[in-house]
């Protein structure tokens, strides 16, 4: 089983021209403080990057020293051939991949990364399957946008290729149906470097506080009528 080619034609080019570097520098920054709260205070020897765009988080991990080695799987070329030019001192190995055969044996890493990659993918399961086979654990994020404006949802996000919408239940329950143990999982809404890139300074403020504190006395009312993100820290149940 591999990507439909339609998808991998929208990917191949994403990320030649540069145009999304600034934004996904500024998700990748967010994203690794997440990792830091979901999993605070853990190292890690190797760590592979499933979907790593152009390499924007495997930088921030690089600076944080959070791992020792560090590996990425991209479908995209003009992905793979940013994450080399990154020239990364812990970055053992960049290689290009179908979606869901990750050329690595088992449990070869103690922690595989899927940051906002799961709502790009066709099959979801032999994805994570594949995330599980390959490592000891996952962390794993998601944007949840199964709002109750679900048409606007997919008006925003469909021309960058998302297909799945999550609430934060449907993804706990497709994580641990996929055979998984989910040890922490953490809602998040965006941070304000990033709601103000998208919005501008006072809008992006403004929307920040709002997300923020519905979130914080709101919660299940905030995931239903605006989209958050969700990020959890996974184990495999698999007996050896």
């Amino acid at each position: 089983m591999s990507t439909n080619t339609e998808l991998m034609d929208m990917y191949e080019d994403y990320y030649a021209d540069g145009e999304v570097a600034e934004k996904r520098a500024i998700a990748a920054r967010q994203s690794l403080g997440h990792i830091l709260k979901v999993a605070p205070g853990r190292t890690f020897d190797k760590v592979i990057d499933i979907g790593a765009g152009e390499g924007a988080v495997l930088s921030e991990l690089s600076a944080a020293g959070i791992a020792k080695s560090l590996a990425a799987v991209e479908i995209s070329k003009s992905g793979i051939d940013a994450i080399k030019a990154r020239k990364l001192p812990a970055l053992s190995s960049v290689e290009q991949f179908d979606g869901y055969k990750i050329p690595h044996p088992n449990k070869a890493f103690d922690l595989s990364l899927a940051i906002h990659v799961l709502e790009h993918v066709e099959h979801e399961r032999m994805f994570l399957y594949e995330a599980k086979r390959v490592s000891e654990k996952l962390y794993i994020e998601v944007p949840l946008e199964l709002t109750k404006d679900l048409d606007k949802s997919i008006r925003m996000s469909g021309p960058y290729g998302h297909i799945n919408f999550y609430t934060p239940g449907s993804f706990e329950n497709l994580l641990r149906t996929s055979g998984f143990t989910v040890e922490k999982m953490v809602i998040f809404a965006h941070d304000i470097e990033y709601e103000q890139y998208l919005a501008g300074r006072s809008k992006g403020w403004v929307k920040y506080q709002i997300r923020q504190k519905l979130l914080r006395y709101a919660p299940k009312f905030a995931t239903r009528n605006m989209v958050y993100m969700a990020g959890a820290l996974c184990s495999s149940v698999d007996v050896e």
